[in-house]
């Protein structure tokens, strides 16, 4: 424990499944009056910080509280990952899980202890907050607090930005979600380019039969189509394959479409139920009877909202007609699913803010900009 001279505040170490079962209930307290935020389920919680999560076989981690008395007033977790270092070549490391009391101290403690840890393992760059790696939550919200957060999104208190900022962080990139009506009409010019391409486009929807393999199409056409972005981080295969559970659970196969030129994958699309929608009332936790509930919202209420958590059109074909057809195509035969599901109202999350291409193309369809995240960074 460590205890600044003359507070009445203690830093503490994370460790042990007591103190890890505080960290994850944390926020309860701090959201406890703020009827749109939604309480992530603990069994998804403890697997994320366990040694399960394939994403440990390339990371390492730390995490702590700060006290006062017995009651816990913040806590924050700091990140290596070795993966990020080796394809993009930075001495970066991360923090996130960052929830706090409105109180300036607290935070300086909490960046100072984060801080430190990354410094004595030779990190040069701090950036956050990841929750835990930029292919999870990611982004401090800035902007649209008054709706609740989609499935594997993050929620917020408006003071957040302030203490970050104070704390001598400064923006790095913004993440924007938009919101899209899935009943639309295909507008002009997205019907002239599937006339002109779309000929030349096979598309399917998953295959349960032959999900492995089609699990490694997803992978593939992701983490070739993402390498270039910002912050780009590769799924490995373990970590597809733990996703991959969650689709077998939770996703129509329709709502998964890859798309095909001359048989090869070009560009796929996978959409998720908002399981938050139907979660939102269980505080976290799926016993006794939970599950039951659950299982019944899903079978018999299904959620009528929906995220696109994931899309992406190969290289070789962005920046061209051909991708923009790709993209259309995809989004549009995973929206006709959605509506036979009665889904009336979609999240595309998380988009950069310099992805003009995609910007434009969300737009055109009738995509409104509702939410903002950002990831901030400091030198150490």
């Amino acid at each position: 424990m460590d205890k600044p001279p003359g507070s009445d505040l203690v830093v503490q170490r994370v460790s042990g499944r007591k103190q890890l079962k505080e960290f994850i209930a944390f926020p309860q307290r701090i959201y406890s009056d703020d009827p749109n935020w939604v309480a992530p389920l603990w069994f998804e919680q403890l697997h994320r910080f366990s040694e399960k999560n394939p994403f440990f076989q390339h990371a390492r981690w730390q995490a702590w509280t700060v006290r006062r008395g017995s009651e816990i007033v913040g806590r924050i977790s700091a990140q290596i990952d070795d993966l990020y270092r080796d394809t993009q070549g930075e001495d970066v490391g991360f923090f996130g899980l960052i929830e706090a009391e409105d109180d300036p101290l607290i935070f300086e403690l909490l960046f100072d202890t984060a801080e430190n840890w990354l410094r004595e393992q030779g990190i040069k760059q701090i950036r956050g907050p990841f929750n835990l790696s930029i292919n999870e939550e990611c982004g401090l919200l800035i902007d649209g607090y008054e709706r609740p957060p989609f499935i594997m999104m993050g929620h917020a208190r408006k003071y957040y930005a302030d203490r970050i900022e104070a704390a001598g962080y400064t923006k790095a990139k913004d993440l924007l979600a938009y919101e899209l009506d899935p009943d639309f009409d295909a507008p002009p010019v997205m019907r002239r380019l599937l006339q002109r391409f779309g000929k030349d486009i096979s598309i399917r929807p998953l295959r349960r039969k032959q999900l492995k393999a089609d699990l490694a199409i997803l992978r593939d056409i992701f983490n070739d189509s993402w390498s270039r972005n910002w912050g780009f981080t590769p799924f490995t295969e373990a970590e597809f394959s733990d996703l991959g559970e969650l689709l077998t659970m939770l996703v129509d196969d329709d709502f998964i479409q890859i798309a095909e030129i001359d048989g090869s994958p070009a560009a796929m699309i996978v959409v998720f139920p908002d399981i938050n929608q139907a979660i939102k009332d269980m505080n976290g936790r799926l016993l006794p009877f939970g599950w039951l509930k659950l299982l019944w919202r899903l079978k018999i209420k299904y959620p009528d909202t929906a995220r696109c958590m994931l899309m992406g059109v190969k290289k070789q074909y962005q920046q061209s007609r051909l991708g923009t057809t790709l993209a259309f195509l995809v989004i549009d035969t995973a929206r006709r699913a959605l509506v036979r599901r009665n889904i009336n109202n979609v999240e595309m999350s998380w988009i950069l803010e310099d992805n003009e291409g995609m910007k434009g193309i969300l737009e055109v369809m009738g995509g409104d900009l509702y939410k903002r995240y950002r990831i901030y960074q400091k030198s150490l």
